[in-house]
């Protein structure tokens, strides 16, 4: 069997008990769509964000309103396709007024779902995007203005840390390093081919 095939039909066995998780606080806190994640299954870069905004809670997909055009507009530069690579975030659902979401959800929602999505795609290469996504995978506080660019572990994958689109959005002056630090990880994917 196709091994995107395959692992599409895992990921699908994984989300159906979570369509209307309540797991965590999230879950009850009037969100209207869980939103998995989105992109290639057999993906060798997969990005994780902090949490659904708005219009991606009212769209179930993540990364579509203007973070996500930037970060579509970003890929396209660099010849990348997004539908070539996976996208998700750490926490699946919205948090009220998009607030930061609390080390209890993304703990609820990496054992639930994100570590088994990391399991079944196996990217050779993860791209976290803004602080919260670092901190969510690693459970650890972190300063992203140190830590991006450089070059992490977690399970099987590399794990390049970048700014988050809508950080680069209120500061344009770190466009072409958000873009680095993408392209670092995208080359690395690449990679052993």
């Amino acid at each position: 069997m196709d091994p995107k095939i395959f692992k599409q039909q895992l990921l699908d066995q994984l989300y159906a008990p979570y369509k209307k998780c309540i797991e965590c606080p999230l879950g009850g806190l009037g969100r209207k769509n869980v939103v998995f994640g989105e992109g290639n299954p057999d993906a060798s870069l997969m990005f994780i964000g902090e949490a659904p905004g708005q219009e991606e809670d009212e769209q179930g997909r993540p990364f579509v309103g203007r973070s996500g055009r930037l970060l579509t507009q970003t890929l396209t530069s660099l010849g990348i396709n997004r539908p070539d690579v996976f996208i998700t975030n750490i926490v699946k659902c919205r948090p009220p007024n998009n607030r930061k979401p609390f080390p209890e959800e993304m703990a609820a929602c990496k054992k639930l779902l994100l570590i088994h999505q990391i399991k079944i795609i196996r990217p050779r290469v993860i791209c976290t995007l803004g602080a919260a996504a670092v901190e969510g995978l690693f459970e650890r506080m972190v300063k992203i203005t140190h830590i991006r660019g450089t070059i992490l572990e977690y399970l099987e994958s590399h794990v390049v840390p970048a700014y988050h689109p809508a950080y680069v959005l209120r500061n344009p002056a770190v466009f072409d390093i958000f873009k680095k630090d993408i392209q670092k990880a995208y080359f690395l994917s690449l990679k052993n081919q």
